[in-house]
């Protein structure tokens, strides 16, 4: 029997490219220079929005290292990828990351607003603090901002950028061309805004979109990200190892949102997962051993330190006891990096098996499509996730996603199959927020209504 829900499951489609592990490059089918390729982009977002999915998302970080996985070495500039794809595309949604710590509220206010009139509301922007402390020397700082600081940075910046994009009520451009009105000076506000790390003026030369403004997702696990998430998120990113604690998230997520006096179903909470199927269970089991195994320790290790600023782990014995990085900074990545150390303390887990379990890619959801169907199915039903963002690299792991995934969600009615909306927040089932400088306009009749 079909089941049947009120909510209705959200899928994203993540353009990983070369990939974000270390083999997936590799891929006969996989085109070597896919994260460059403005065509492999379109051709993925058209087969995801063909099979009906709410987005697409394009992760960032603007620091490498020659170790870095091949999809951050050698890609595309978000903003100006995602443009691309509005004008390649119709319904889906356009999610790309941008970082609060080094930009300025006004840039930004301007791209995502852009992007957001391009797409005709489609425009989505994923909000991050940066997590690696080697992107201050790339933007002509010599020390990371500290982690508390940069979210108290990162909740006024996406203040200030919010208030940019009301500069314009709706109605403020009549043009008028009998009368010679382009613009209703009255409604056009300046924003003055005058905070602890910032002094913006306004107002943003950009009216609104048919969405009103870009969704705001957010990816960070930390307590401090957390907190931002349940103040400003109208969506997540999350990271998460399995189900209980992806479960954990959700609840830890949701009640914060219902402490600020927020609707907890105003927050879709979607994790990564990167799914591998075959014909049978046993099949993609083996698949998924043998990927694994192509990952060699060297890379492993690498990516464990990734999570602490890319500390190099090769320096100690490798089946020796984990090593002691309590003297380490945690400005990095740290939910990661503090899940991480939760995990080796209470496993009393060795290096190498540290680096077996957090620096080998964690692809989860793998079996049969009914398997992974019913994976999907428990977590959303059993308050898990939202939602999902799937990472696209494997042509052959996408095509089986939509064609044989897809339709099982669909048939267990779980997932659209049609469109019935035509931007982002429709897609999500958020509301148009209205115009603030409208809202206070209303507010004094209202208020003497109400007397």
């Amino acid at each position: 029997m079909a089941a049947t829900t009120r909510r209705q499951l959200k899928l994203g489609a993540i353009l990983a490219g070369a990939g974000t592990d270390f083999t997936q490059w590799r891929d006969p089918d996989l085109p070597g220079d896919a994260s460059v390729d403005i065509g492999w982009y379109i051709e993925n977002a058209r087969l995801a929005e063909a099979a009906k999915f709410d987005l697409v998302f394009i992760v960032d970080s603007p620091f490498i290292t020659p170790n870095t996985a091949p999809h951050f070495l050698n890609r595309l500039e978000p903003l100006t990828l995602l443009s691309a794809l509005a004008v390649s595309t119709s319904r889906i949604g356009l999610v790309g990351t941008l970082t609060t710590t080094y930009w300025e509220p006004y840039n930004v206010a301007r791209l995502f607003g852009s992007l957001d009139q391009i797409s005709h509301g489609r425009a989505g922007w994923n909000v991050v603090t940066t997590g690696l402390e080697g992107a201050a020397r790339n933007y002509n700082q010599q020390a990371h901002l500290d982690h508390a600081v940069r979210y108290r940075r990162a909740r006024e910046f996406v203040d200030v950028v919010q208030g940019l994009w009301d500069s314009y009520e709706d109605d403020a451009f009549p043009r008028d061309k009998s009368t010679g009105v382009f613009l209703d000076k009255s409604k056009q506000h300046a924003l003055n805004h005058r905070g602890e790390f910032f002094s913006v003026d306004g107002p943003l030369a950009l009216a609104r979109s048919p969405q009103g403004q870009p969704v705001i997702f957010q990816a960070g696990d930390s307590d401090a990200g957390r907190r931002l998430g349940a103040e400003i998120a109208d969506a997540t990113f999350a990271g998460v190892d399995d189900l209980e604690s992806a479960q954990a998230y959700y609840r830890d997520l949701k009640s914060r949102a219902v402490a600020l006096g927020r609707d907890p179903a105003s927050i879709t909470v979607m994790p990564g997962i990167a799914p591998i199927l075959a014909e049978t269970d046993e099949e993609a089991l083996a698949l998924g051993e043998s990927r694994n195994e192509h990952q060699s320790i060297e890379k492993k290790l690498v990516e464990l330190g990734r999570a602490f600023n890319y500390h190099d782990f090769s320096q100690y014995p490798l089946d020796g006891p984990f090593p002691d990085v309590s003297n380490l900074t945690l400005n990095s990545y740290k939910g990661r990096a503090e899940r991480i150390l939760r995990g080796v303390k209470a496993g009393g887990l060795s290096l190498r098996e540290a680096a077996e379990r957090y620096g080998a890619s964690r692809f989860g959801f793998v079996g049969s499509p009914e398997t992974v169907a019913r994976q999907i199915e428990n977590w959303f039903l059993n308050e898990a996730a939202d939602g999902f963002n799937i990472r696209v690299t494997s042509p052959r792991d996408f095509h089986l996603f939509r064609t044989r995934v897809v339709p099982i969600l669909q048939q267990r009615g779980l997932f659209r199959t049609e469109y019935d909306a035509d931007t982002l927040r429709g897609h999500l089932g958020l509301p148009i927020p209205e115009n603030r400088w409208t809202t206070q306009r209303k507010a004094p009749s209202s208020a003497l209504d109400a007397a």
